[in-house]
C-alpha cells in the first residue's frame, strides 16, 4: 500500500515536472529554433538563450564555428558544407540542428520603372457576343462551349499565335459550310470542340461570336538581376487578364524603359496608381519567359543602372529578415529612381515558397506626400534592409494604402531559375 503511494507520488511529481518544463521561458526558447537552418559563408544566427546554453559541432570538417554569447550561442558559416549543430543545457543534449553553410550570393537592386508587353500562348478569350443573324441572335463560341478565359491554340489541326490567324479559318468555313475543329486550353486541360461561323446579316461576315485578344501591356518595376547570367525579375506578382481576371499564359514577351508621367494618389478604399508611358525609343531591354505568383522573369540583354545603387548587394534569406527599418528603390517622377524608408512591420520564416512574406509600411513623408502609400506599378520595388536585398513590394492593403505585402527574394531568385543553394554551381559577384 505505501509503496503505490510513493509511486503514485513519485508520478505526479514528474507529471508536475513535465507540465513546468513546457512552459517553462527556456522551453519554448528550444522548441521555436529550427531543426534545420540555411546560411551564408560570413554570417551567422544567434541563438538567444535565457538559460545558460553550451553547443558543440558533431562530425568532421565542420562548416560552421560557435561562440557562447550573451547567454546563448552563435553559429557562424566558415566555409560551404553541412554540420550538426547540438545545443546543451547542464552538459545535457536537448537540440540538433542541421545547419547547411551556402556561398553568399549577389544580385544587382533594380527599381526602374519598366513597360511590359505579354505575347499568350494563342489567343485568350475575354469575351462572348451575339451575332445578329437573320434567324435570330446566337453566340457560336458559347454554343460550342467555349468559356472566358479559355485559350485557342489551334484551328483544324494548324497553330494559332495572333488574332490575324483566325480570321481566314472563319470566313473559309463560312463559305464552305464545315464547322471549324478548335482546340483550347482551360486550367492546363486540353479541351477540342466543333464551332460553325454564323453570317451576321448587317455585313454578311462570318464570325464565331467570341472577343479575343493576343497581347497584353502595363507597367511595373524591376526587382533585380544577375549580370552574370542576366537573369532578372520584376513585379513580385502574376499578371492577370484584365477582363478574365486569370492569370496570362505567356508565350513570350518584353520588357521597355518606361517614364512616369504623373500619380494618382491612394487613399481608403481607392488604390493609387503610377501612369507611365514607354520610353519613346521602345527598344526591347529583355525578354519575358515566365508569368508567375512570383512576377514576370526573363534574360536582358544588356546591363542597366538604377543611378543609385548601382553596385552588387547580398541577399537576405526570409528567416534573415527582421522587423524594422528598411528602403524601398523605385520611381515616382520621370525615370529617376530613388530610395525611400519603410518599415517591416512582420516577416514570415518561409521553408517553403510563397507569395505573402512580409508585411510593409511606407514611412518615408515624401513618398506619402507624392502617393499615400503603395500605388500601382510601385510592385516589383526592391526592398532594402542592412544593406541586403531581402525581397519585393507587391500588393497593396485597399483600406490602408500606406501598408502592403512583400514577397521575400529567394523566392524570386527560385522563379528566376537561379539556385542559390546549388554550391557547386555558384559564383560570386564583387
Amino acid at each position: 500500500m505505501r509503496e503505490d503511494l510513493i509511486r503514485k507520488i513519485i508520478g505526479v511529481f514528474l507529471l508536475v515536472s513535465v507540465m513546468v518544463l513546457c512552459v517553462s521561458q527556456p522551453f519554448k526558447e528550444f522548441v521555436q529554433i529550427p531543426n534545420k537552418l540555411t546560411i551564408f559563408e560570413g554570417q551567422g544566427i544567434h541563438f538567444q538563450s535565457s538559460v545558460p546554453v553550451d553547443a558543440t559541432i558533431s562530425g568532421e570538417n565542420p562548416s560552421v564555428g560557435i561562440e557562447t554569447k550573451n547567454g546563448g550561442v552563435a553559429v557562424n558559416g566558415t566555409q560551404s558544407g553541412e554540420s550538426k549543430v547540438i545545443l546543451e543545457l547542464a552538459g545535457i543534449p536537448i537540440k540538433q540542428v542541421n545547419v547547411d553553410v551556402i556561398p553568399e550570393y549577389k544580385v544587382y537592386p533594380g527599381g526602374q520603372s519598366i513597360g511590359v508587353k505579354l505575347n499568350t500562348l494563342g489567343v485568350l478569350v475575354v469575351g462572348h457576343h451575339q451575332v445578329d443573324t437573320v434567324e435570330g441572335k446566337q453566340s457560336p463560341g458559347e454554343i460550342a462551349g467555349i468559356q472566358v478565359g479559355d485559350i485557342i491554340t489551334k484551328i483544324n489541326g494548324e497553330s494559332i499565335e495572333q488574332m490575324s490567324d483566325v480570321a481566314p479559318f472563319v470566313q473559309e468555313a463560312g463559305k464552305t459550310g464545315n464547322a471549324l475543329d478548335i482546340v483550347i486550353t482551360r486550367d492546363k486541360e486540353t479541351i477540342e470542340t466543333k464551332l460553325i461561323p454564323l453570317k451576321d446579316k448587317q455585313d454578311s461576315s462570318f464570325r464565331i461570336g467570341l472577343y479575343i485578344r493576343d497581347s497584353a501591356a502595363g507597367i511595373g518595376t524591376m526587382t533585380f538581376y544577375d549580370p552574370l547570367t542576366m537573369k532578372y525579375g520584376a513585379l513580385g506578382h502574376v499578371i492577370s487578364d484584365m477582363d478574365t481576371k486569370k492569370p496570362i499564359v505567356v508565350q513570350d514577351g518584353q520588357i521597355v524603359r518606361s517614364t512616369v508621367t504623373s500619380i494618382e494618389k491612394g487613399s481608403n478604399g481607392v488604390p493609387g496608381e503610377k501612369l507611365a508611358r514607354f520610353s519613346s525609343d521602345r527598344s526591347s531591354i529583355g525578354n519575358i519567359t515566365r508569368n508567375s505568383p512570383f512576377g514576370i522573369f526573363g534574360t536582358l540583354h544588356k546591363d542597366i543602372e538604377n543611378g543609385i545603387m548601382d553596385q552588387a548587394l547580398p541577399i537576405a534569406l526570409s528567416h534573415e529578415v527582421k522587423e524594422g527599418p528598411a528602403k524601398i528603390l523605385t520611381v515616382v517622377n520621370d525615370d529617376k529612381v530613388e530610395e525611400f524608408d519603410v518599415e517591416v512591420i512582420s516577416s514570415i520564416p518561409q521553408k517553403f515558397p510563397a507569395t505573402k512574406g512580409m508585411v510593409i509600411k511606407i514611412t518615408d513623408p515624401v513618398l506619402l506626400e507624392k502617393t499615400g502609400g503603395i500605388v500601382q506599378g510601385m510592385s516589383g520595388s526592391p526592398i532594402i534592409q542592412n544593406g541586403k536585398v531581402i525581397g519585393a513590394v507587391t500588393h497593396v492593403f485597399v483600406n490602408d494604402p500606406t501598408s502592403g505585402y512583400g514577397v521575400h527574394i529567394e523566392w524570386m531568385l527560385n522563379e528566376a531559375g537561379i539556385n542559390i543553394y546549388e554550391k557547386d554551381k555558384q559564383k560570386k559577384v564583387g
